[in-house]
């Protein structure tokens, strides 16, 4: 009987071998419930982490179309300072041609200089607010008068009394003008 039992002491139960599961899970219980379990948690990880990556995406794509914008936006009216500054010398030469002068080279000459000057402005992009006999606008005419003039409608333009300039679409100056009532 010591000869049984020592064989049976030296014959050691053999163990299945199963590849070692990651550091950070649990050992993966392959007959039961426990890896139907696991394989849920990580579907709603993978689906988390898509749902993170794709709003991070759009966000990014966000940025971009924004910030293309906002670029494009400088660069259409970067000149717009200098065009403000430039107006009240527009409204001089118009008064100083506006005047008359015995000296007929000299006004051709401070009129050849305005021209040139409109038409560089204007390939920049300086537009004049159209005001005589408009309809008043509030959002490109300032109405400093009113008159009653039985000829027209109201709310229409009777007189332009300072010019009123824009760049593209953005208001330099608005027009100043006397309005029916």
């Amino acid at each position: 009987m010591t000869e049984e039992k020592n064989v049976q002491e030296e014959t050691l139960p053999t163990e299945a071998v199963t590849a070692e599961a990651p550091v950070d899970s649990e050992p993966i219980d392959i007959d039961g419930d426990g890896l139907e379990t696991k394989v849920a948690e990580l579907e709603e990880s993978l689906q988390a982490s898509e749902e993170k990556y794709l709003r991070l995406y759009a966000e990014f794509e966000n940025y971009k179309k924004r910030t293309r914008t906002e670029l494009e936006t400088e660069k259409t009216y970067r000149s717009q300072a200098v065009l403000r500054d430039i107006i009240p010398t527009l409204d001089n030469i118009e008064r100083a041609l506006s005047q008359t002068s015995a000296d007929a080279s000299l006004t051709k000459g401070v009129q050849m200089v305005y021209d040139n000057l409109i038409s560089a402005l204007t390939e920049h992009g300086l537009e004049k607010i159209e005001a005589q006999d408009q309809p008043f606008d509030p959002n490109f005419h300032q109405a400093v008068m009113q008159e009653k003039d039985e000829s027209k409608d109201s709310g229409i333009v009777l007189e332009e009394l300072q010019k009123g300039y824009k760049l593209k679409e953005r208001v330099l100056r608005p027009s100043m003008v006397k309005v029916n009532e």
